[in-house]
């Protein structure tokens, strides 16, 4: 019961802000939280959270009140590295940061 998205535009430090509140969780209790949270990027957690549901609901046969976020890892991958252009021939570093998400779930 699993759900993972990949290279994600946004930098780890920003994600992991918004994880915290929700690991250890319900999970319906966590998607409505996800679902009205003011923050920019809590629509990723939510769209993998959401998978993750349909995962167990589809492949694993459990109940979708029944399930708790086991472990929500947020790790970060390739960092993009850009450059600005400043005065005398110098330039400054740009780092575009990436990251990965992992939901896991398990039944009470």
């Amino acid at each position: 019961m699993k759900a993972y998205w990949k290279n994600i535009r946004i930098s780890p430090k920003k994600l992991s802000v918004i994880a915290t509140i929700i690991r250890n969780m319900e999970a319906p209790k966590a998607i409505d939280i996800l679902k009205f949270m003011p923050k920019k990027w809590a629509g990723v957690l939510y769209k993998v959270l959401h998978s993750a549901i349909a995962n167990a609901v589809k492949n694993d046969w459990q109940e979708k009140d029944k399930l708790l976020v086991n472990s929500l890892i947020v790790s970060k991958w390739i960092v993009y590295k850009r450059w600005n252009p400043i005065s005398r021939w110098r330039s400054h570093a740009i780092l575009k940061r990436t990251s990965n998400v992992l939901i896991e779930l398990k039944a009470k």
